[in-house]
């Protein structure tokens, strides 16, 4: 299929159209038109595939009317003709219909899936603050499948129709009285099944809310396995993980009560409709007002009833579903981003200082500057604020259960939802309302397009993500540098060994999260795509936490010698990092109360001293950082040879430092 993958260009600058997220019904419709041509020719393709059971007991009925009752061979052979025809064009259409269908379902299903990929993409961090991951992923996935059958059945429907429409016009020209009870009789029995209709929404509603805290659950215990395994909270979490499970499965019981409710009326509906048209039309042979053909063709068209009628009742319940997963679909697609680009953007250099208003840090141009802090959300949040709209506040909303409250309080609980949700954007409006408070070269970075921040200034810390794919695609995912350039921002990030340690070389295969790979590799690895990129500014946060001292050691001197000349920044408490800084910046109570060099500082500021001896001796106390793989336990070490130098000795021997052995 030309057309597949769909081309989704929302939330994009050159987006051509923005899904409609007023309401869920206004949703559905938005995500048909996009693809109106394949999904008109999918209806056109049911009606073919339909017409043999439609028109065929009409051409038998003409075949023993005019060929087997009327004793003509030539009339019997030309309608049996017609008939095998028309069975040949059904077989054809359905093969095609089958295709479009096929296509109209996953052009809908992958459509959704791209439309959240981008919104995700569009509200970065934000997200999360919004929205619970296993809504986002339930959306993407479950519901998006959702919307592809409704496609499917709108197809079938259309064709159902046409085909009723036909058979009605026959039985009405062949007996008024039969046709008219078609047309009386049909909507009653649709309307007899209405009422469970809301019912099954409600909870459906109610399946499809805690099958997202479900997901939601299952991905905070993956996401935080090794914490919880550290702190036996796996019990916990897994208690809590069935009690949920258990009230998913009541909910899907629930609703399945309801479904099956339906069906069964769909069925008892259809079968008591076929028998009234039979019987009422061999009371009209008795009565000599319906030849044998005809009564055969009625019997034929009471078959067919049941197809329209079925239909219809199965486009009702997925039409219901659809509507509670487009529910959850506008929640996520139309909140708004907390950012807007000036109107009168102002240019950035990335050659200039860099002064934040808050702490009132100033960092020079072309040089590497430490930021210090006795409290690392300080330094964190500083980083935040030279490259970040938003703080760093990932906690998800947790999900209100209003799963068993009805009617007015049902309706409230929704509100309320809404209303944390238009709470949150306000709350992230108003932190990036007026000035940012960071100036480059005098620049407020408000006043300039977000693009153009992005790319002057990069922020990388340890909580940034490694996907799966090979080893050229972690360093260099947009592909963009030579084998030169990323060998060069291996080495300098000391990530040698992550090239050995992957079988391949280059191409060698990264698992998902960096599995496989210890935590310090994983930082290095972040590192180096940083180092890749060659911002004018480069942010990093706490870069060398994870790697031991003598690893420590390598990074510090070759990141000095790599961004000689660019401003880089970053916030650690590591003397050996410190010790290659051209200007360090203390921070206390979020302040910068100090700046200047280490020894100076050192020798000079107290409460510099402090915080550096302090991460000195842990650093002496266990030289070796965490460097190890999930679920591995290193004994720590019994020798600990630099444990009581002086802190002035270890800060001029460096080299002996750059030699502890991990």
């Amino acid at each position: 299929m030309k057309d597949f993958p769909p081309r989704v260009t929302a939330y994009t600058p050159e987006a051509e159209h923005t899904p409609d997220t007023s309401s869920p019904t206004r949703f559905l419709i938005w995500m048909m038109r996009q693809q109106w041509r394949p999904l008109a020719v999918s209806c056109l393709l049911s009606v073919v595939w339909l017409l043999p059971q439609f028109m065929g007991p009409w051409l038998l009925g003409k075949a023993i009317d005019e060929g087997i009752v009327a004793g003509s061979t030539t009339d019997l052979l030309r309608w049996v003709g017609l008939m095998l025809t028309l069975m040949l064009v059904g077989a054809v259409g359905g093969i095609l219909s089958h295709t479009y269908v096929v296509k109209t379902w996953l052009i809908m299903s992958y459509g959704t899936t791209k439309l959240i990929t981008r919104k995700s993409t569009e509200l970065g961090h934000v997200l999360p603050r919004r929205t619970p991951t296993g809504e986002v992923l339930s959306i993407s996935g479950s519901d998006g499948e959702q919307f592809g059958h409704l496609t499917e059945v709108i197809a079938s429907l259309f064709g159902a129709i046409v085909g009723f429409i036909v058979v009605a016009v026959l039985i009405l020209s062949t007996s008024p009285l039969l046709g008219l009870i078609v047309l009386v009789v049909s909507p009653l029995l649709l309307a007899g099944a209405l009422p469970l209709l809301r019912p099954m929404h409600a909870r459906q509603a109610v399946e499809r809310s805690r099958n997202s805290q479900l997901t939601s659950m299952a991905t905070d215990i993956v996401a935080g396995l090794r914490i919880l395994r550290g702190i036996g909270g796996e019990r916990t979490f897994g208690d809590n993980y069935a009690e949920q499970s258990q009230r998913t499965r009541r909910a899907s019981v629930s609703a399945g009560l309801f479904q099956s409710w339906l069906d069964a009326l769909s069925v008892a509906f259809s079968g008591l409709f076929l028998v009234l048209l039979t019987w009422l039309g061999v009371h009209e042979v008795v009565e000599q007002r319906l030849s044998v053909g005809q009564l055969v063709s009625f019997f034929g068209f009471a078959l067919f009833m049941i197809v329209p009628l079925q239909t219809l009742f199965r486009a009702f319940q997925h039409w219901v579903r659809s509507l509670v997963s487009a529910q959850k679909a506008v929640a996520v697609l139309g909140q708004r981003t907390p950012w807007q680009d000036p109107d009168d953007p102002q240019p950035l250099a990335g050659d200039a200082d860099l002064v934040d208003d808050a702490t009132g840090a100033e960092i020079p141009a072309g040089r590497l500057t430490v930021v210090v802090s006795a409290v690392p959300d300080d330094s964190a949040a500083l980083a935040d604020r030279l490259g970040r709209y938003l703080p760093r506040r990932t906690t998800p909303p947790v999900p209100e259960d209003d799963s068993v409250l009805k009617g007015r309080a049902a309706k409230q609980a929704r509100l309320r939802r809404v209303e944390r949700i238009a709470a949150a954007e306000a709350e992230d409006r108003e932190l990036v309302g007026g000035d940012w408070g960071v100036r480059l070269g005098g620049v407020d970075l408000a006043h300039a397009r977000l693009t153009d921040v992005r790319d002057t200034v990069l922020v990388s810390d340890a909580a940034a993500g490694v996907f799966a794919g090979t080893l050229q695609e972690a360093i260099d995912p947009h592909g963009q540098l030579t084998r030169e350039q990323a060998e060069t921002a291996l080495r300098v990030a000391a990530a040698e060994d992550v090239y050995e340690a992957v079988d391949g070389g280059w191409q060698g295969r990264i698992d998902e999260r960096g599995r496989g790979l210890s935590g310090g590799q994983r930082q290095r690895l972040v590192l180096a795509r940083a180092l890749a990129v060659d911002p004018p500014i480069l942010v990093l946060v706490e870069p060398t936490s994870a790697v031991d001292a003598h690893t420590e050691a390598r990074i510090a001197e070759r990141l000095a010698a790599h961004r000689r000349g660019r401003t880089t920044v970053a916030t650690s408490v590591s003397p050996l990092l410190l010790h290659h800084a051209d200007n360090v910046i203390l921070l206390d109570a979020g302040k910068a109360v100090a700046s200047g060099d280490h020894a100076d500082l050192l020798a000079t500021d107290p409460r510099y001293a402090a915080v550096v001896s302090r991460a000195l001796d842990e650093q002496l106390v266990d030289p070796v950082a965490p460097d190890l793989a999930d679920g591995e336990v290193v004994p720590a070490a019994d020798d600990v040879p630099l444990q009581g130098r002086a802190l002035a000795d270890v800060v001029q021997r460096g080299d002996e430092l750059r030699g502890v052995e991990s």
